[in-house]
């Protein structure tokens, strides 16, 4: 069997979903959303704290020099 396809039926294989008869309960989509919110929230106070305050406290050394 070539790879070629192998890797189609591998890709069918996880394509392919049985009917599942499951209750996922309201708590798991809150709890989903706070955590895609936290990582979200997450990277924008990192990406403030390494970009934004050295850019803020060279701003502020420029104007008190003059």
């Amino acid at each position: 069997m070539n790879r070629y396809l192998a890797s189609l039926l591998a890709l069918l294989c996880l394509a392919y979903s049985p009917l599942a008869l499951a209750y996922i309960g309201p708590g798991l989509g809150t709890g989903a959303l706070a955590a895609v919110l936290g990582t979200f929230l997450g990277l924008l106070m990192l990406i403030v704290g390494v970009v934004w305050y050295p850019i803020k406290r060279l701003i502020k050394h420029f104007r008190t020099k003059k």
